[in-house]
């Protein structure tokens, strides 16, 4: 009795710290490097193979949107650095994660390899090809709290870090950036910038009636383009580097503008030129969500709102953010003009699609009432009418 209770022990103890070790997965092998590359070709049941270091909020939210049941990491999901809740979002969506900091699994692995993962063992045609620690959700838990109770380190580097770029990036805050002309005029018009965040889905459908009755300017941001056309909607402009958004998004006739470095440099243009498609480029320090709307600004537009923008320490340290001296100057130039989605959402009161409709009806009655009294004819008729339909109820 008591070798069987020892026996039963580690698999008590693992299925409490959140790991499914008693319970193989079968999938197809999906690799990737870059994962917001890599989740446009996962679907339900695969192995996602994935290099992220320290997986953030808006890669753990793609991945179990995709449906895999595991996801093996070639470096470490949380190395400590700072509090990143994406491992334990995976783990608590039943996705089993499985660190491999010291194999390569991109030698070991490839695509469409028809895999077993029990525990932390990963299996190809029956032959173990790696083996990885297996994240559990008390395990996780425990070093959030840690790395929260801590998290004053991380912002004391990332305060000295934005120090020290200021100066560098004095350009977003002087005017200096050259911006190309565009066809649509942002001149008082309000103008959506769209992100790639962890929340820009659920900001887009609390502003859809803000769109719909002041229909700004849609400026999409990189893979924010795919965001937009999700929704059910179409950017009138899309800048950034290139990476991210879709073929699809690229082709669905916005304006191109490609983000290019100081120097001139610009390595996603390298993709428009093989689709063939018009692009201007804008060389400025600083991200693209920055550029976007220093644009708007610039070019005169009545109000910018911020659609799954980067507001708080964590986000950008989610984002692999050192400092935010770009995103500060951006702020302190455009000041009022610029709110976050969540304000407009609150205080926008949409009007009632139906209220034209109920003030013309009521405008009618109104006028058929004066007509009918003021014409005695009319009034004799209204009177004939109103008799026979108390005389068919019985009245």
């Amino acid at each position: 009795m008591a070798t069987a209770s020892r026996r039963r022990l580690p698999a008590l103890l693992s299925r409490r710290n959140g790991a499914s070790a008693a319970e193989a997965i079968h999938g197809t092998v999906k690799l990737g490097r870059r994962t917001k590359h890599l989740v446009k070709r996962l679907g339900p049941g695969d192995v996602a193979v994935v290099d992220h270091l320290n997986i953030d909020r808006i890669a753990a939210e793609e991945l179990i949107a995709t449906g895999v049941r595991a996801v093996l990491n070639a470096s470490e999901s949380s190395d400590g650095r700072y509090p990143n809740a994406g491992p334990l979002m995976l783990v608590r969506a039943g996705i089993s994660v499985i660190d491999f900091p010291d194999g390569d699994l991109f030698e070991r692995l490839r695509d469409g390899d028809p895999a077993t993962v029990e525990g932390g063992a990963v299996s190809v045609r029956g032959n173990e090809v790696a083996s990885g620690r297996v994240l559990g959700a008390v395990e996780l838990e425990r070093r959030l709290d840690e790395q929260r109770a801590r998290v004053d380190e991380a912002l004391a580097d990332f305060a000295e870090n934005t120090v020290a770029h200021v100066r560098q990036e004095t350009d977003l805050l002087t005017g200096s950036i050259e911006f190309p002309a565009t066809r649509a005029s942002f001149r008082d018009r309000h103008v959506l910038i769209v992100v790639r965040g962890d929340r820009h889905r659920r900001d887009l459908k609390a502003l859809r009636a803000y769109i719909r009755d002041v229909r700004p300017m849609i400026v999409a941001v990189d893979g924010g383009a795919d965001g937009v056309l999700e929704a059910g909607m179409k950017p009138d402009l899309i800048l950034g580097d290139m990476d991210s958004a879709s073929d699809e998004a690229l082709r669905c006739g916005a304006e191109l503008i490609v983000h290019a470095y100081p120097d001139g440099r610009a390595p996603g243009r390298e993709r428009l030129l093989e689709m063939v498609l018009p692009h201007t480029l804008v060389p400025a320090t600083g991200t693209s969500e920055d550029v976007a709307m220093l644009m708007a600004y610039e070019k005169g537009a009545a109000l910018i709102v911020s659609v799954g923008a980067h507001f708080n320490l964590i986000e950008f340290l989610d984002r692999k953010r050192g400092g935010m001296s770009s995103t500060f100057l951006t702020r302190l130039r455009i000041g009022e003009k610029l709110v976050d989605a969540k304000g407009v959402s609150r205080l926008y009161a949409p009007s009632s699609p139906f209220g034209p409709a109920v003030l013309f009806l009521a405008a009618f009655a109104i006028l058929l009432a004066v007509v009918a009294i003021t014409s005695p004819a009319l009034n004799d008729l209204v009177q004939l009418v109103w008799l026979k339909i108390r005389i068919s109820l019985g009245l």
